[in-house]
């Protein structure tokens, strides 16, 4: 049918405006589209690069934390362990400290106590030893007249500077 439009009479259409000039136009602002997508292409290409070090770093990092921390919590498990075993030495040291103490306080009073009655002894002795010296010279200076008078001797007519009991 479209041969039969231009045999009736009908005029052909114009021809088409030359494409090349608007060809290379578009080619040149589509190359300038194309570098800036190229572009955008190389910049994310870069960004996940970049992105994929980051990830491969921060795991890497993340790995080591977490031996780092799985090392110190064995290293507190056993700081604590032997803290706690020594704090039970401790204790323990405490306790028969405490009880050795008591033993020896229970000691210390009771060598108190003896001192105190050694003392108390010794003042009595002290405080009446010359009353003892005097009636101890007594006994002997009777003792020994008794022996006189025993062996014979007369003591009547000596005087002795003693009184007598009943005052005469």
């Amino acid at each position: 049918m479209l041969a039969d439009v231009s045999v009736h009479g009908k005029v052909a259409p114009p021809p088409p405006p030359a494409t090349a000039a608007a060809f290379s136009k578009k080619s040149e602002e589509s190359n300038g589209v194309i570098a800036m997508i190229d572009l955008m292409i190389g910049d994310l290409t870069k960004e996940m690069t970049e992105a994929k070090a980051t990830e491969s770093n921060a795991q890497s990092d993340y790995e080591q934390s977490m031996t780092d921390s799985a090392e110190k919590r064995a290293t507190d498990s056993k700081s604590l362990a032997d803290k706690s075993k020594a704090k039970a030495e401790m204790n323990a040291e405490v306790e028969a400290n405490t009880e050795e103490k008591g033993a020896t306080t229970k000691t210390l009073m009771a060598t108190l106590e003896y001192i105190q009655s050694l003392h108390a002894e010794c003042d009595w002795l002290l405080q009446y030893f010359e009353v003892r010296k005097e009636a101890r010279t007594g006994e002997i200076t009777s003792l020994a007249t008794a022996k006189s008078v025993l062996s014979g001797a007369d003591f009547a007519l000596l005087e002795t500077g003693h009184r007598s009991l009943r005052g005469a």
